[in-house]
């Protein structure tokens, strides 16, 4: 299948920026170019929201809540998905999760999660 491992989360002060990515890596005969690649946050005690993501025609739609300060972006050859978050706010504190929507098929579709990385915003 396909695995996706995050990084680049960590401690920043209000206003900060992080840039998280999203490495993905193949298992025959899975190929990642069949994904379809989100960014997920998961607050303590709350529900995993959808924070950013890319169509199948690779548009990108965000969140209300990060619209104007998260940017997500991909580099195909690395096969790795970013978000860069910038102004970060202390409610953006999470767990962050990247996620690919692999596509057997039009209508046959997986979630594959990643492990999940950790974003702390202090005030």
């Amino acid at each position: 299948q396909v695995q996706l491992v995050e990084s680049g989360g960590g401690s920043v002060e209000v206003v900060g920026s992080l840039k998280l990515s999203c490495a993905a890596s193949e298992i025959s005969p899975y190929t990642s170019s069949k994904c379809k690649m989100a960014w997920y946050l998961q607050a303590p005690g709350k529900e995993r929201e959808f924070v950013s993501g890319f169509d199948r025609d690779g548009n990108t739609s965000y969140a209300d809540s990060v619209k104007g300060r998260f940017t997500i972006s991909k580099d195909k050859d690395k096969k790795e998905v970013y978000l860069q978050m910038n102004s970060l706010k202390p409610e953006d504190t999470a767990s962050y999760y990247c996620k690919c929507t692999y596509f057997f098929s039009r209508y046959t579709t997986r979630d594959i999660w990643g492990q999940g990385t950790q974003v702390t915003v202090s005030s």
